[in-house]
């Protein structure tokens, strides 16, 4: 699931630190694809600091949301439907018609949320900026992150930007997508391609809009 998504579950926490701590696994990928972080196998680590046993509450969440998701038949079923609609869009070119159902259907679910009014962007926004830096600093000093200055300054411009406000366009959603294929594959989408990815996403939200919230509920109904 995207930011958005893992946000819905704790959307009235009013502990900054576990919000930013649901989301903080994507984060570190974001700033740098190198970092493997497992704090939950040294929880020992962060016991007797309040805040920093929040962020492993946190970060313990999400891993806990990501398995229920990946593992629901809901995921099965709409990136399968979601992948034969942009086989054609993809047609001679090196990316994955799964790989981009997967994370479109992921931006999609934020994209439903931002709509339905399920969750506030700012609201999320300024949960991440309530988090002391000294208590996030120690929580992934713990965690023997390297470089933690690329971490801070990619997460300083992800809160600057709101850049999940812009998912409340699909044509946004694509070029954001288009973004995610450049770190993998060298040829990615032309504008042509592009215009047909936002014209079948379009497709496949009026189908995700009427069950999407079945598998928030799902998922809500199973997390401890």
């Amino acid at each position: 699931m995207n930011f958005l998504s893992h946000f819905y579950f704790d959307r009235f926490n009013s502990n900054a630190n576990v919000v930013m701590g649901v989301v903080l696994p994507d984060l570190v990928k974001n700033a740098s694809k190198e970092a493997n972080l497992y704090p939950q196998k040294n929880e020992f680590l962060f016991f007797g600091n309040p805040d920093e046993e929040a962020l492993l509450a946190g970060w313990k969440r999400h891993l806990a949301v990501d398995l229920l998701f990946h593992s629901s038949e809901f995921f099965l079923e709409k990136t399968t439907e979601l992948k034969h609609l942009i086989i054609p869009v993809v047609e001679n070119t090196a990316v994955r018609p799964s790989f981009l159902a997967h994370i479109g259907l992921e931006l999609l679910l934020d994209h439903l949320l931002i709509e339905h009014n399920l969750v506030q962007v700012n609201q999320f926004y300024d949960n991440l900026s309530n988090v002391k830096k000294d208590s996030l600093s120690d929580f992934l000093e713990h965690c023997k992150l390297k470089n933690p200055e690329v971490f801070f300054k990619f997460l300083e411009q992800f809160i600057s930007s709101k850049y999940l406000l812009s998912y409340q366009k699909l044509e946004n959603i694509s070029y954001a997508l288009n973004r995610i294929c450049m770190r993998l594959w060298p040829q990615t989408l032309n504008e042509h391609q592009l215009n047909q990815l936002t014209y079948q996403l379009a497709v496949f939200k009026e189908i995700l809009d009427k069950d999407f919230i079945t598998i928030f509920q799902y998922i809500e109904t199973r997390l401890v």
